[in-house]
């Protein structure tokens, strides 16, 4: 299932692009709800590029059909992401920890000026869920989730800056 989500932050594309690598404001997303503290485990920057993988725990509610078949204590990933600082595109692949051969997702998230000190973010990218007769809600909750993550994350990261500008 293909999903697009566009945000606005309050601050230049460079002081936006370098909150989301900062490991402060990655320990901050840990307050909002669904996803549990994510753990940086590795960031490599060689001034071109950022190769970053985080490990991160789904902490929302699941339907009971889902967990029937999908223990949410084994819902961890490790989101493996490539920052290309020239063109300010991230590629990013989602790799489990459990249930491996059942879930994949890729995309990208791309950040352009989007006027005078605010810039847009714009991630696309799919989610494939293979689980008999779930797969299908599973993906929607997922999208759903990331969506909700979305829109409470810009409250965030506009706060961040704020602060960090100072």
């Amino acid at each position: 299932m293909k999903f697009h989500i566009e945000q606005e932050f309050v601050g230049s594309l460079d002081a936006v692009e370098s909150a989301f690598l900062d490991p402060g404001l990655l320990e901050r997303m840990g307050e909002l709800p669904k996803l549990g503290q994510p753990d940086l485990l590795s960031q490599d920057d060689n001034r071109t590029t950022v190769h970053q993988r985080v490990r991160y725990r789904f902490g929302g509610d699941l339907s009971s059909a889902v967990r029937r078949v999908i223990d949410p204590a084994r819902l961890t990933w490790v989101e493996d992401s490539i920052l290309d600082r020239r063109t300010h595109r991230t590629t990013w692949t989602i790799r489990p920890d459990h249930y491996a051969d059942r879930l994949t997702a890729s995309g990208s998230f791309a950040l352009q000026p989007a006027g005078p000190d605010r810039t847009r973010r714009i991630a696309e990218g799919d989610v494939k869920v293979t689980f008999p007769l779930v797969g299908g809600r599973v993906e929607r909750a997922i999208i759903s989730g990331l969506e909700e993550h979305a829109h409470l994350e810009v409250d965030v990261v506009n706060d961040w800056l704020a602060q960090t500008a100072h």
